[in-house]
């Protein structure tokens, strides 16, 4: 075993005895020792009740012959963070995370993994992780968040909060009623209602074969969590035992199942950048078209917020990530997963409780994936936009620039009621270096369709979007405006074509004007000069490249 390490040879006392000083016993000695990475916090809502599954967790590692090690894993949470500077911190905070996993592990030896996690950046920051460490290693995603309700009627929290600010500023509800809102939108722990970001990444890392079958669904406050959260602790001692690796697992073809399935679902834009690091970190060549191309063979077959009108639990009860394997059974890689099952095995065990919420791929939703890459001279490295959210109105859109060199400035431009139909707005210098940290535009866009904009005025950006976005707004930019992308010179009055269809994001400039101007344009000064993001800034990619870290 690798904490054999620590463990044996008498140069190995003083550990020795510093392990007897955390309580355990000569017999827990001989066990293989489990890490732990829990990233309860009290902040989170999708975190809170992670307290009582690692209660769960450690019965299973302790019932299978393992020995516990618990320690923290920071996490911010993207709603609370969103539209001011904050936001900053969460794209930023991946690779702190994953530095965290790798730091712990190697440091102590460890001969296995659990790793509890939830919300958006924190699943992937410990796929990453996982991915550097390379020993056996599963995961328990906390699960989603149960639907609110007022007046019998369900709630989430983008439709009925972020969304609600813009029919409160168009007089559409009152005061009162955005109060109520607020209160009844999030009833209690779990990770937002939708296919927003976390529950997006919970189903990947499901569908990659890092957690137990039913796990990304299985509700926070579910009892069938807990017993979810007690297999995975008996499960990874079991991998230590077999020596079965996260690389093993996480193939070229996991990934191409994860990508499918996210398709399938009409995930978060942000998975794009998830799995293009995760990827990286596993030594598996991904690219951005390999999205496009997946997407365009994937017909989607759910309806989940916020693209359609079901939520996640309506997906758990109608059969979870299981039942969409059973759908798509054919088209997908046959490899082995954490659970000791193949992927044909969960398949052919699930069931399809709810034909409406699960269709037939035959009798899809939309013939195409959630997810579209577009090209062109705006965005010659790529662009990406949830397609599926996209009314057929605005499928293909011209309009006239409205240029915002920050979140800020677009927001308060739409909260002063200055944006009017036709126009293409575009948020700048908000990308992986010029934010720096790539902010998510979700309080914009929520406030567009809250004003009843969204068949009318569409949003670009080198930032990018919450999973809860919907409408025309096309996001991850590259190159992005801070390193001398074409979205730095657009100037108020150019008119911006979108077609997706086509998979186009055009300037409407001559190549000529637009060298003119690319060579008048100077970068600014990085936004910040102290601290962590400062570091950020220096060493990260662009967004096509999964917005990774360069060494």
């Amino acid at each position: 075993m690798k904490s054999d390490k620590i463990k044996k040879g008498v140069e190995r006392a003083g550990a020795r005895s510093l392990l007897y000083a955390t309580g355990i016993s000569k017999e827990d000695m001989a066990k293989p020792f489990i890490a732990v990475a829990t990233s309860r916090a009290d902040i989170i809502p999708g975190h809170t009740h992670m307290g009582r599954l690692e209660r769960f967790i450690e019965r299973g590692i302790a019932m299978a012959g393992g020995v516990p090690f618990f320690f923290g894993i920071p996490g911010i949470c993207d709603g609370i963070a969103m539209g001011h500077t904050g936001m900053k911190y969460s794209l930023a905070s991946r690779e702190l995370i994953a530095d965290m996993i790798e730091t712990i592990v190697k440091a102590h030896c460890f001969d296995g993994l659990v790793c509890l996690t939830n919300c958006d950046k924190i699943t992937p920051g410990m796929l990453m992780g996982a991915g550097r460490v390379n020993i056996p290693s599963i995961f328990v995603t906390a699960g989603p968040m149960l639907s609110g309700n007022y007046k019998g009627r369900r709630l989430s929290l983008v439709k009925d909060t972020f969304e609600a600010v813009g029919r409160f500023k168009s007089g559409d509800i009152s005061q009162e009623e955005l109060n109520a809102l607020e209160m009844c939108a999030c009833p209690g722990p779990g990770a937002c209602q939708g296919l927003y970001t976390a529950n997006s990444m919970a189903c990947i890392t499901e569908a990659l074969g890092m957690s137990v079958p039913g796990c990304a669904t299985a509700l926070a406050v579910s009892a069938k969590k807990d017993r979810i959260a007690q297999e995975s602790g008996e499960r990874i001692v079991n991998l230590v035992r077999r020596n079965v690796l996260p690389r093993t697992i996480m193939r070229k073809e996991a990934f191409e199942n994860a990508i499918k399935i996210d398709m399938a679902l009409g995930g978060s834009t942000n998975t794009v950048l998830h799995l293009l690091a995760i990827a990286k970190e596993f030594g598996v060549d991904i690219s951005l078209d390999m999205f496009d191309s997946i997407s365009r063979l994937t017909p989607h077959i759910t309806n989940i917020l916020p693209a359609g009108e079901h939520f996640m639990e309506d997906l758990e009860y109608a059969g979870g990530i299981p039942a969409i394997m059973k759908r798509m059974k054919n088209s997908l890689n046959d490899i082995m997963t954490s659970s000791s099952k193949t992927i044909s095995q969960i398949a052919n065990e699930a069931q399809v409780l709810d034909e409406s919420v699960i269709r037939d791929p035959k009798n899809p939703y939309h013939p195409e994936g959630g997810i579209a890459v577009l090209k062109g001279n705006l965005a010659p490295e790529g662009s990406v936009i949830k397609q599926i959210a996209v009314s057929k109105a605005m499928m293909q859109f011209t309009g006239l620039a409205r240029v915002f060199d920050s979140e800020e400035a677009c927001m308060q431009a739409i909260m002063a009621r200055k944006v009017k139909k036709g126009d293409c707005l575009v948020i700048r210098y908000e990308g992986p270096k010029g934010g720096p940290g790539m902010r998510e535009m979700l309080s914009p866009t929520s406030t567009i369709v809250g004003m009843g904009l969204a068949d009318s005025v569409a949003l670009i950006t080198d930032g990018r979007f919450s999973g809860g976005t919907q409408g025309p707004c096309l996001g991850h930019i590259s190159p992005e405006a801070q390193v001398g992308g074409a979205i730095a010179i657009v100037e108020d009055g150019d008119e911006i074509s979108i077609d997706i269809p086509k998979r186009r994001l055009e300037l409407k400039l001559g190549d000529a004007e637009i060298k003119a101007r690319l060579a008048k344009w100077r970068a600014p000064e990085i936004k910040e000069k102290e601290g962590y993001l400062a570091r950020y800034a220096k060493f990260v990619s662009s967004a096509s490249l999964g917005a990774i870290l360069k060494v």
